[in-house]
């Protein structure tokens, strides 16, 4: 095992009925922006739960944060914490709607004169203005962790920022927010959670073995309970295991002591940066091709997932891994999703060679837990995501 370091200072309150916690978890007397996104908060009773929470409270709202939230945008809501001077944020929302609430947590205490600065040239926030959230939609685990990922329109961009000062304070997980989510949402927010996994877990082996057994569990968990909250959310059991797999997923225990890989999301965000693609979904058109491209650096990882994941026993260390994929795949378009670039987008034939010059462009020369794959090998990945 690697040598690491882990805090999580994030107060985790999980479980339904628990919505007037919220009043003794912000500072007594603070200002707070609520933030949120298009409004469904409204339909499902929530946003009236919130509300009511915070009766003692001086609230503003900002809402309208769309999924993969954009940064003229944000900077509307930066202009409202600055003249009300808020003191605190309460995020409720989805992953989109939490990556935005530590955008604004970073950028109002942030000196210079380009917030957008802040992604670009990756400044660490080591203090950021406090905040906590509601979680409506399992999927990112940002709601137990220190990172972001923020688009920009004008240059066509998404790049991801964090640092020890991006925590909430604290998040509430409510099992039950999931009956109001279109299958869509529930699908994407278990290939994000799987994909979470996956990233921190497929390298090589170090010798890990709870970390790798954390990892394994998760994932073994969301191929179990995944299709039962998308015939049924209703189901209290199964959309406790789901929710908990989310943040358990990317809250940066499963992380520590191992390599990580993390060249899928690299790759993943400059199609939804392209092409509007839902972030979940741009992790499934690369997933498959990047684990056969690297298959021999990958192999020995693979044939350990093939065995204690899908209980694939038979065949060679090789015929193992591939198969391993296989199985990844089919379990990814049983969930309604679709793993080919070609099924997303009409004109894809420059897509590899504009994501690798983007890349050539920014110095991302090196990705992956080896830190060696170039913009060529990207290019290659890509191509056979089409």
């Amino acid at each position: 095992m690697l040598n690491f370091e882990f805090k999580n200072p994030t107060k985790v309150i999980f479980g339904q009925g628990q919505m007037e916690k919220i009043a003794v978890e912000i500072p007594s007397g603070a200002k707070v922006l609520m933030t949120y996104g298009g409004g469904s908060i409204k339909k499902n009773g929530i946003y009236d739960a919130v509300m009511t929470a915070m009766k003692d409270f001086e609230v503003i709202e900002f809402g309208g944060i769309p999924a993969n939230p954009e940064y003229h945008q944000l900077l509307e809501a930066l202009k409202v914490i600055k003249e009300e001077n808020i003191t605190f944020m309460l995020a409720v929302g989805g992953g989109s709607v939490i990556d935005a609430t530590k955008f604004l947590s970073s950028a109002a205490l942030y000196d210079g004169e380009e917030p957008w600065d802040i992604l670009a040239k990756k400044i660490r926030t080591e203090k950021g203005l406090p905040f906590g959230t509601v979680l409506t939609i399992p999927a990112t685990g940002s709601e137990s962790n220190s990172g972001a990922v923020i688009s920009n329109h004008q240059t066509g961009e998404k790049f991801s920022m964090g640092g020890p000062g991006l925590f909430p304070q604290f998040s509430l997980l409510d099992p039950t927010v999931i009956r109001s989510l279109p299958e869509r949402q529930l699908a994407n927010g278990i290939m994000d959670a799987f994909s979470h996994a996956l990233e921190q877990y497929m390298t090589y082996p170090v010798k890990a073995g709870l970390q790798d057994r954390f990892a394994e569990s998760i994932m073994q968990t969301l191929i179990e309970v995944g299709p039962q909250v998308m015939k049924d959310p209703t189901d209290y059991d199964a959309a406790g295991d789901f929710m908990w797999c989310c943040t358990m997923a990317l809250n940066g225990l499963i992380q520590k002591g191992v390599p990580t890989d993390w060249a899928i999301h690299a790759m993943g965000h400059e199609l939804t940066a392209l092409y509007g693609i839902d972030h979940a979904r741009t992790l499934a058109i690369v997933a498959g091709s990047h684990y056969r491209y690297n298959l021999d650096r990958k192999k020995a990882k693979l044939a350990q997932y093939a065995e204690r994941v899908w209980r694939i026993m038979d065949g060679t260390v090789e015929e193992k891994a591939l198969a391993a994929i296989e199985k990844t795949e089919i379990f990814i378009q049983s969930l309604g999703i679709d793993t080919h670039l070609s099924a997303y987008v009409d004109k894809y034939e420059h897509t590899a060679k504009e994501i690798a010059d983007r890349f050539t462009e920014r110095g991302w020369t090196g990705l992956g837990e080896h830190k060696d794959l170039s913009p060529a090998d990207v290019e290659k990945i890509v191509e056979m995501a089409y």
